[in-house]
């Protein structure tokens, strides 16, 4: 079974001048050898180095004697003041939120206190009547005047009217007993109950109501309630400074705020959370407060945030603030890591300079010294190089240095011997390339002169190829590999009787059948000779159509070579300006036309418009005449008539019988 072939350009090789691929001539019949040299112009061969200069390895082992070391100890030192860094500000951490708790609670036991006072004082009185005296009064209103935070303080007996103080201004009287009454119908029997904070309408501030019983014989018998202000508190807190979300995360320091059991914010710098009440459980550090704060008072989390697209490393704390016997409060901090540990950066930046500028230093002195010392040997490397790429007239000084003298001598000695050699090996490539193109033409010459019809017939069709080949753009190691497949295309035909190959009429069906087996007989004979791998599609497979109908395999568009595809037309269209013993060749215009007329059935496209085009400049009708020029004796066979050519026959016997 015959192989196919892939479909596509032919395999592209690149050959350098003096670049010898193959080798090939006839010996005797004993030993073949196959010799293929392309002189062509190729871009300098740049060669790799496979080892490092000496330059570099005298820069390269200063650098890693002084860089080394000091890039170590300086990456040393910064990763151990980072952590111990990290550590400082973990404890700052803990005990910042530490002290903001205390200072929380420390305002809610002195509130607390006050209202335990109230309603033990009325304990120990035993007598309610005493609210209604103008000295509780004036007592209640100094002790309101006294305390800036303390904004009202409202008094309900059981049953009858409430005593209420306020500051004007600070909270209405209508707040006031809402406020009152909302905390009392919460309190139930606590003996000290904390409302939850909440917006004062008057005066914006953010106020808590405090409430403790009056109990006589183990019953209530009225109810004390302070209105505290938190603005001094929170202040204390978080800060004077009013800033927004994106501000304190921009500005990467500590952010302290406080949040209650659900989650939102009670104290933060931005009071738009505050107004919001928005649940800050996103923040990983709150979430693990909400869940640990009933057993673990202070706590150390570190943690990732994501805010404004960006996401950031947090180092975080919490604490936990009681009031009373019902309200719980977390004290949050929290700072970027990056921006904590800002020193360490820096330090690890001013390592990276000093390095750098020792580096530097290093690198300059070590050139300097290496240059003074690789001098003689980068000189006998360039020239190597050069030598490598084909200069082979490049020699070297020679050296005050005895080793590197003598070195340069025998350098310049074997460039003389190799000069000598490499133009031997290039005259004997010529030749041998010479050799093997007679050889290739006086083969098919032999073919063709076996008659008198097909004489010249491989000749024009390698031109007729090659001048197609140039038109569809092929490169010049492409076109000698065509011009030597189309020389050969018919070598099968040594094989075919004479009988057939000279009959002075149309073939009969069988005369066809076995006309047709050249193509394997060329093949047969040919693949046998490993250097003819690349010849073999043009030989193989001229015959074969796009339609799927030729012969011998009955390849279809994609699976033909484009070296057979341009010999098949190349062929064809020779056979059809040719005059045979069963038809006269016809005219150049006809012929075309002709041919043309079978794209899509039997020839492809574009190398149909190849040969039109190659016809059209000249360049096919040239080649051919100066061939026949060359082979006065074949010039008469060729149809050079002005008169209307014969009808063209159909058969596929008479059309590429060649």
């Amino acid at each position: 079974m015959r192989p196919r072939y892939a479909s596509g350009p032919a395999t592209q090789h690149s050959i350098l001048l003096h670049d010898v691929k193959k080798c090939c001539f006839h010996c005797k019949g004993s030993v073949t050898i196959y010799c293929r040299v392309i002189l062509r112009s190729a871009p300098p061969m740049h060669l790799l180095p496979s080892k490092i200069s000496l330059v570099h390895f005298v820069v390269f082992t200063l650098l890693l004697v002084g860089l080394i070391p000091l890039l170590l100890t300086g990456w040393s030192l910064s990763d151990r003041s980072a952590s111990e860094l990290r550590a400082v500000e973990n404890r700052y951490q803990i005990q910042l939120v530490q002290e903001k708790a205390r200072q929380i609670e420390m305002f809610g036991q002195r509130y607390g206190d006050l209202v335990k006072n109230l309603s033990g004082a009325l304990e120990l009185s035993d007598d309610l009547g005493v609210l209604s005296a103008p000295q509780t009064e004036q007592k209640l209103s100094e002790t309101l005047q006294k305390d800036q935070n303390l904004l009202a303080l409202y008094l309900k007996p059981v049953g009858t009217e409430a005593l209420s103080l306020y500051r004007p201004g600070s909270i209405a009287k209508e707040e006031l007993e809402s406020i009152a009454t909302e905390a009392l119908a919460s309190s139930g029997t606590a003996d000290l109950f904390s409302g939850p904070p909440r917006r004062s309408a008057a005066s914006g501030e953010s106020v808590m109501a405090m409430v403790s019983q009056v109990n006589v014989d183990n019953r209530s018998i009225a109810s004390v309630v302070a209105i505290v202000s938190l603005r001094d508190v929170a202040r204390s807190v978080v800060g004077t400074d009013s800033q927004s979300e994106d501000e304190l995360w921009a500005a990467g320091l500590p952010i302290i705020f406080v949040v209650n059991q659900a989650g939102r914010a009670i104290f933060h710098p931005d009071a738009r959370l505050i107004d919001s009440q928005r649940v800050l459980t996103d923040l990983k550090i709150v979430d693990e407060w909400q869940q640990s704060n009933s057993q673990i008072q202070s706590g150390l989390v570190p943690f990732t945030a994501d805010f404004g697209g960006s996401s950031y490393d947090m180092i975080g704390a919490y604490s936990t603030v009681r009031f009373g016997s019902n309200t719980t409060f977390g004290v949050i901090t929290m700072q970027d890591e990056r921006k904590a540990l800002a020193s360490v950066g820096e330090m690890r930046s001013q390592t990276w300079m000093i390095s750098l500028a020792f580096a530097f230093c290093a690198m300059l002195i070590g050139s300097i010294a290496a240059r003074l010392l690789t001098k003689p040997l980068v000189n006998l490397s360039a020239a190597a190089e050069k030598i490598a790429m084909g200069d082979l007239s490049t020699r070297v000084e020679t050296v005050s240095f005895t080793e590197l003298g003598t070195v340069g001598r025998s350098f310049n000695l074997m460039s003389d011997k190799l000069e000598e050699h490499i133009a031997s090996l290039a005259k004997a490539a010529t030749e041998n390339r010479e050799l093997f193109v007679g050889t290739v033409k006086a083969l098919a010459a032999a073919i063709d002169g076996k008659d008198k019809y097909t004489r010249g017939h491989s000749e024009r069709v390698a031109r007729i190829s090659v001048g197609i080949g140039k038109q569809l753009g092929l490169g010049a190691v492409e076109l000698e590999t065509l011009r030597i497949s189309a020389l050969l295309h018919d070598v099968g035909k040594i094989a075919i009787d004479d009988a057939i190959l000279k009959k002075p009429a149309a073939l009969t069906d069988a005369e066809f059948e076995v006309m047709k087996t050249h193509p394997q007989k060329g093949y047969k004979i040919m693949s046998q000779i490993p250097a003819m791998k690349d010849f073999l599609p043009g030989m193989y497979m001229h015959h074969e159509m796009v339609n799927g109908k030729g012969y011998p395999q009955g390849l279809s568009d994609k699976q033909i070579p484009l070296q057979a595809k341009i010999v098949s037309v190349a062929d064809t269209f020779d056979a059809m300006t040719i005059d045979r013993p069963y038809q006269k060749g016809m005219l150049l215009p006809d012929a075309l036309e002709r041919i043309k007329s079978l794209i899509g059935t039997r020839y492809d496209a574009k190398v149909v418009e190849a040969l039109v085009r190659g016809c059209q400049s000249g360049e096919i009708a040239q080649g051919i005449v100066r061939f026949l020029n060359e082979n006065k004796d074949t010039a008469g066979l060729v149809n050079n008539r002005t008169a209307a050519a014969p009808p063209v026959p159909d058969t596929e016997a008479e059309l590429v019988s060649s």
